[in-house]
């Protein structure tokens, strides 16, 4: 059976990784995605380095399972065959900084003259209002003004640190594609489409709301300077390499302090609590350390798993693909490509036990699918070939 999308037609003018990302996500679930390029140079993370037979894994990962049209947005030519596409599909999804949709001709109000029940999505970087609005942004600016990079630095007082993947874009994208499912959802229920906006400072706040902001939960109290979670990161040092430990509940704190031969831990009125063990973090990490440094990983794991704690052992990128558990989970997926060739990629992190995500093909070349899309969408051939010099940008 096709994915849980399948009869969904989503036109996709974003672009990088916020818009790419989330539509991929929509793709692999069923969604038939028409992903509208620049003529030339196509999107973006087409011209990314890391490429092969031409094309960049960036543009790899965040754009299979879709279909490819050229269209030039600045000719009228170009935003004519935007409205038309845009007349046979559910959902579309642009992350043009505010106001830019509207002065090319397809902003809500235009694409809705043609498609009155259509799911219109904007993606910006900080909304639609306020100082910042029409700012150009990227990762790190979302990370600094969020809070996030402070988070990362482990205490207001400490330096601010960004996190070292992009990961505003990347909760964007997710973000994104949840509301455009539940805005699907709201549709079939109602009849009516709706406008869904969704900025990556939005996203990162509410991301961090749920579990780093509790000293500016309660309003009326005086908020301290926040205190360090940990000033060590619960990564540590083994006599041939790193691992993690992470011990919670009491019982976990008890089978950790047993299996060091460190019955006195548990006597410590430091470590007595769960409160008392957070408020203690640094000397309780410590002390950890100072154990854990003399084996190496594989020995702690074999001696602390059965013992009931929580630990794994570090991995680098190319260790974790060939790890048993990712191995055994079917995690990691390799498929062929006419023009990258083989590709080892992260399938669709939801699975479906009756309709299953499937790789239906990989990312596509620049305007590749231009002539079956406009077929689709009731183009005529003699107006496919008079669009050739114009909205698709074709200068042969």
């Amino acid at each position: 059976m096709p994915g849980p999308l399948h009869g969904f037609r989503i036109l996709d003018l974003s672009a990088v990784i916020s818009g790419p990302y989330g539509t991929m996500i929509l793709a692999d679930q069923g969604a038939d995605v028409i992903k509208v390029e620049p003529p030339g140079t196509g999107d973006f993370t087409r011209s990314a380095g890391n490429k092969s037979g031409g094309m960049s894994a960036s543009f790899l990962n965040n754009n299979r399972n879709k279909r490819s049209i050229a269209l030039d947005l600045r000719h009228p030519d170009g935003v004519a065959v935007v409205k038309r596409l845009a007349a046979t599909c559910d959902v579309i999804v642009q992350n043009f900084r505010p106001g830019v949709a509207d002065r090319l001709g397809v902003g809500e109000a235009a694409i809705r003259a043609v498609a009155p029940t259509i799911i219109y999505v904007s993606i910006s970087g900080f909304g639609e209002v306020g100082p910042f609005s029409q700012k150009p942004v990227y990762d790190p600016i979302v990370q600094a003004l969020s809070g996030l990079a402070s988070v990362q630095g482990g205490s207001d007082a400490e330096r601010p640190r960004l996190v070292r993947t992009i990961l505003p874009d990347k909760l964007t994208a997710i973000t994104a594609a949840q509301a455009i499912t539940a805005a699907l959802l709201a549709r079939a229920r109602t009849g009516q489409g709706q406008h869904v906006r969704v900025s990556m400072l939005d996203a990162i706040v509410a991301f961090l709301w749920s579990s780093d902001m509790g000293g500016q939960t309660y309003v009326g109290k005086t908020v301290s300077q926040q205190r360090a979670a940990s000033f060590i990161d619960l990564i540590y040092e083994t006599k041939d390499g790193y691992m993690s430990v992470a011990v919670m509940t009491n019982d976990q704190w008890a089978a950790l302090a047993r299996t060091f031969g460190r019955p006195e831990w548990l006597e410590d009125p430091r470590f007595a609590t769960t409160e008392l063990r957070d408020l203690n973090i640094n000397d309780r990490l410590a002390l950890i350390q100072s154990v854990l440094i003399g084996r190496t990983t594989g020995e702690w794991m074999e001696i602390l798993e059965p013992a009931g704690v929580p630990c794994v052992p570090v991995l680098t990128r190319s260790e974790m693909i060939h790890h048993p558990q990712i191995e055994a989970a079917g995690i990691v997926v390799e498929s062929d490509h006419p023009q990258a060739g083989r590709l080892r990629q992260a399938r669709n992190a939801a699975r479906f036990t009756a309709t299953t995500p499937e790789l239906r093909f990989g990312a596509p070349l620049l305007g590749e699918h231009a002539v079956e899309i406009l077929r689709e969408a009731g183009f005529s051939d003699e107006e496919c070939d008079s669009l050739r010099l114009t909205a698709l940008g074709d200068r042969s």
